[in-house]
This record gives C-alpha cells, sequence and structure tokens, in this order.
C-alpha cells in the first residue's frame, strides 16, 4: 500500500511561482509512474503532468506546457511540480496519482493510488 502526501500549496499572485512535492511511502517509488492532476470547484479533475518510472519521460497539459516542471527524485521517494507564470484559472486542488505502469495515464479516473491533495489558490 502506497501513501501519497502533497505539500507546498498556497496563495500566490498572479504571475508568482509555487513547488509542490508528492512524497511516497510504503512502496518502491522508483515502481510508479507518477502524475499530478488538479480539480477546480464545480470542474472534473483534469491531467496536469506526468512522469514516468523507468526514464523520466514527461508529459504536459496543454495548459501548463512551458509553465509547469515536473520532475522526481527516486533517492528521496518525491515528485515535484514547479510552477511558474501561475493565472488564476491555475487555482485548483492539485493531487498526486501513483501507478504500477510504464505509461503516464491521463484519465482521471483509474489510478493505483492518489494523495489528499493540496490547495493552490491564485489570486488575480
Amino acid at each position: 500500500q502506497v501513501q501519497l502526501v502533497e505539500s507546498g500549496g498556497g496563495l500566490v499572485q498572479t504571475g508568482g511561482s509555487l513547488n509542490l512535492s508528492c512524497a511516497a511511502s510504503g512502496g518502491t517509488f522508483s515502481r510508479y509512474t507518477m502524475a499530478w492532476f488538479r480539480q477546480a470547484p464545480g470542474k472534473e479533475r483534469e491531467f496536469v503532468a506526468g512522469i514516468t518510472r523507468t526514464f523520466g519521460s514527461t508529459r504536459y497539459a496543454d495548459s501548463v506546457k512551458g509553465r509547469f516542471t515536473i520532475s522526481r527524485d527516486n533517492a528521496k521517494n518525491t515528485m515535484y511540480l514547479r510552477m511558474n507564470s501561475l493565472k488564476p484559472e491555475d487555482t485548483a486542488v492539485y493531487y498526486c496519482t501513483a501507478d504500477l505502469t510504464a505509461a503516464i495515464i491521463t484519465l482521471p479516473n483509474v489510478h493505483d493510488y492518489w494523495g489528499q491533495g493540496t490547495q493552490v489558490t491564485v489570486s488575480s
């Protein structure tokens, strides 16, 4: 059983930056392909970014390309999301996921493990 704990959310002004972390425990972190999802009020949960377990290949939603960077440190059992040039539409609860797959899964409801989420609020 893998436990995922997100941290680093908060309130930031438009154009600001935040660093999210997702700490994993209870499993072999390097075996999991990881991803970030987000859910804004009244909206469905959506894919943000993912990183594979083997080669660290990445994939991003079009809405965050060029602004967000996903990374992982297998030695620290942690995944990160660096968010730059934040916009009010980035406001959401951000969740991390872990899957025993080689490929990044962009669908929101088919993941092995979820964290509890961290709130990101971008003020205009």
